[in-house]
């Protein structure tokens, strides 16, 4: 039975979750809203099933070291040293499953809700929503599990399974990386022709909007290397707003709140509370960041003796999907790509000056503008990795780049991830695959 393991769990979801007092249950499993407020909540189910798992990509990277005294450690121990094959299974799963069940309730949405509930604004953009939602499903399961995209043989890699009807019987074969790909940037193109909404408020800035779908399209292009299409993208989300949280500012709130100044979209916790009591900084992390110059080294880090623990944690107001200093940095690298060295540096400064004392930040100008070539694309992601640490982006972005070799110390022995190491893709679970032999 070639399924997804998920009628039974939205069962139970659909049967208990808040949503329950608007929800009718037919005898196939499938739900009944008739109004746009209906398809409101069902879309906040949506995200709300959303998984939480870049937490645990974090510890594949070479941003932490585990904590080994930790009452946690056994659940990532093995994440954390690249033990795929032989995971004991008190390990944390890497999200599979749970991806489809936020596509099920996107493709309702997509299929019925203005056939159901007519034809108005909020409709077309709960249904907008719907459709990035479901392509940020994909692109994430496509970034987890498949090789990255490679132009010459994206049409011969083998990617995830397309998932665009509420048919629970549908084959869930996977599809090509290209194939999957073109369904995420189809799926884009509708839902930002239907999207009405630029921003939300906070608070509500967990949903998609026209700066959000933006911000996911550049993401896309860059993860693809379509280097003129992600710096377009880029320019146009930050051509409406390019606001950057300055540490300087006394009161200044760490970038990835959802009420920071640069917030786009703030779906995910990105480091969630499991994982943070098992890990400390990797030193060599840390010393990224100049000491008593480079803000964020205070901002994101504090320091217990000897070792570093993560600050980007630990409360509500720290979730993180897009914000505009992400924007940034991808200007500057795709800028470069495109043979425009000029914008590169400026767009890499002006994130630096916010994030850097005026001291520090007058030698950093003079020494960025000095680089050129090799050296200046290397800045580029060194900054990168800097700002955006912990929020679920540097697993990623080693893959995309150079898939370096990685060494993590456990119970006295190094461990290696080679270069260009095949577990540099995820398997897929062993649970999805019982269900579906065509993921072996």
């Amino acid at each position: 039975m070639k399924r997804i393991i998920i009628s039974a769990f939205l069962l139970g979801a659909f049967l208990f979750s808040s949503c329950k007092k608007y929800l009718d249950i037919e005898p196939v499993g499938r739900i009944i809203p008739e109004k746009a407020e209906d398809y409101r909540n069902l879309l906040t189910s949506a995200y709300s099933v959303f998984p939480r798992h870049k937490a645990l990509l974090a510890l594949r990277t070479d941003e932490v070291v585990l904590n080994e005294f930790s009452d946690d450690m056994i659940y990532n121990r093995d994440i954390y040293t690249w033990n795929d094959a032989g995971a004991d299974p008190a390990t944390t799963p890497i999200p599979y499953q749970t991806f489809y069940q936020t596509i099920f309730y996107a493709n309702n949405i997509i299929a019925e809700a203005e056939i159901k509930a007519g034809k108005s604004a909020d409709v077309e953009q709960i249904v907008g929503e719907a459709y990035l939602l479901r392509a940020y499903c994909h692109f994430e399961l496509l970034n987890l599990f498949a090789k990255p995209y490679n132009a010459a043989t994206a049409s011969t890699d083998r990617g995830v399974p397309v998932s665009t009807e509420t048919d629970l019987e549908q084959n869930y074969k996977p599809s090509s990386v290209a194939a999957v790909y073109e369904q995420v940037l189809k799926d884009i193109s509708a839902g930002e022709a239907l999207l009405t909404v630029t921003d939300y408020e906070a608070g509500k800035n967990y949903r998609f909007t026209k700066r959000a779908a933006l911000a996911l399209k550049t993401r896309v292009f860059l993860y693809r290397a379509e280097w003129s299409k992600a710096l377009e993208a880029a320019q146009q989300a930050l051509q409406i707003n390019s606001r950057l949280e300055d540490l300087n500012v006394s009161g200044s709130r760490v970038p990835n709140s959802y009420l920071s100044a640069e917030n786009i979209m703030s779906l995910e916790n990105t480091l969630v509370s499991s994982v943070a009591k098992a890990i400390y900084i990797a030193p060599a992390f840390v010393n990224r960041y100049t000491e008593n110059k480079d803000l964020r080294r205070a901002k994101y880090f504090s320091r217990s003796g000897s070792r570093y623990n993560p600050l980007k944690t630990g409360s509500d107001d720290l979730k993180i999907t897009f914000r505009n200093a992400e924007l940034f940095l991808t200007e500057a690298e795709a800028a470069y790509h495109t043979g425009n060295e000029s914008l590169a540096k400026e767009s890499l400064l002006a994130l630096k000056v916010k994030r850097l004392t005026p001291d520090y930040y007058a030698t950093e100008s003079t020494r960025v503008n000095g680089l050129t070539g090799a050296a200046l694309l290397t800045e580029i992601l060194n900054e990168r990795a800097r700002e955006l640490a912990l929020e679920g982006h540097r697993w990623y972005d080693l893959r995309r780049t150079e898939q370096p070799e990685l060494i993590h110390t456990y119970d006295g022995e190094s461990i290696k991830l080679q270069k260009n190491d095949p577990r540099y893709t995820l398997r897929f679970p062993a649970s999805a695959i019982a269900v579906n032999p065509d993921l072996r």
